[in-house]
């Protein structure tokens, strides 16, 4: 069973945890997380570029000119598509472009993304992470010392001082394990859990 060394915030080593092989030691399956990463990015877009066809533009309600013995090419609307200010042809409406996947997918990918991070020595175990009171620096100390250049900390429960400690700092994101997902753990380089994080990850992903 592979174990993983448990820290403080000082960077001391207090203890290690057992992991469980079935997740950390998963093959890691690159086209799940592809599939999910965009899935996750598709629901995030907005949806909303919208333009004018024709029949919405303010205007060109009368023929410009005789449809005959004018010399010109025959015009109905001055809001056709080839006039300025003219309507768009095919151009983008309203539109919702979330789809669905399946649990199962889910699940397997977050397992890839686990089993990634922690192959590659970018996983970090610590013991707690709890302020007493919101201060910046107090995070921004923890980064210096682990040196990480960016990082997605995981915990459990309500942790507001952290939260709003970590706000103003670049490169680093505070989520709720129970918000844990494949595109965050991708984009940041360092995956940091607190024990009770970790404990909640294992017991929920083994089922």
């Amino acid at each position: 069973m592979p174990q993983l060394d448990v820290y403080d915030l000082e960077k001391s080593k207090v203890g290690n945890v057992d992991l469980d092989s079935s997740i950390f030691e998963a093959p890691v399956k690159q086209h799940l997380l592809h599939a999910i990463v965009n899935w996750q990015l598709a629901k995030r877009r907005s949806g909303t570029a919208s333009t004018k066809t024709k029949g919405e533009v303010r205007g060109g309600g009368h023929k410009p000119w005789k449809q005959k013995h004018m010399g010109r090419a025959r015009q109905g609307s001055i809001r056709a598509p080839q006039w300025r200010k003219g309507g768009i042809v095919f151009g983008p409406k309203p539109k919702d472009w979330s789809y669905s996947m399946n649990k199962k997918t889910k699940k397997s990918a977050l397992i890839s993304a686990l089993s990634l991070k922690y192959s590659e020595g970018m996983l970090i175990a610590l013991n707690q992470f709890s302020l007493p009171e919101i201060k910046t620096k107090q995070v921004a100390e923890f980064v210096e010392n682990f040196e990480l250049k960016s990082a997605l900390i995981v915990i459990s429960g309500e942790n507001e001082n952290l939260i709003k400690s970590a706000k103003n700092i670049k490169n680093v994101k505070v989520i709720n394990i129970d918000g844990l997902n494949v595109y965050d753990v991708l984009k940041f380089k360092n995956l940091i859990l607190t024990q009770e994080s970790l404990a909640r990850a294992q017991e929920v992903l083994k089922h």
